[in-house]
């Protein structure tokens, strides 16, 4: 079983930057992808951006540019660095991961993580 744990949500003001951590443990190999995704209230899940074993990186188009993910391998743990918040973004950030390499469809990832809130005020 595999444990996902997010991190580096808040309250933040518009223009604003935030840094999200997920950490990973439990069952883990060395292939898997790890991913972002969030929902707003009232709003379908919707795909941020996603990380392969291979280090490709993957973005929602309207995120381009000021959101970057990344992954450290040596500790099981994916970043999310969101640049120049709107009221827009926020919403409930969850981490996933999933043995097998993937890329928007949240149905795809087997595991989860809690979510972490972000908020941002005009």
């Amino acid at each position: 079983q595999v444990q996902l744990v997010e991190s580096g949500g808040g309250l933040v003001h518009t223009g604003d930057s935030l840094r999200l951590s997920c950490a990973a443990s439990g069952r883990t190999s060395s292939k898997y992808t790890l991913g972002w995704f969030r929902q707003a209230p009232g709003k379908e899940r919707e795909f941020v951006a996603s990380i392969p074993w291979t280090g490709t990186t993957y973005y929602a188009d309207s995120l381009k540019g000021r959101f970057t993910i990344s992954r450290d391998n040596t500790k099981n743990t994916v970043y999310l660095q969101m640049n120049n918040l709107t009221p827009e973004d926020t919403a409930v950030y969850y981490c996933a991961l999933d043995y097998g390499y993937r890329v928007s469809d949240h149905r795809e990832y087997d595991y989860w993580g809690q979510g972490t809130q972000v908020t941002v005020s005009s």
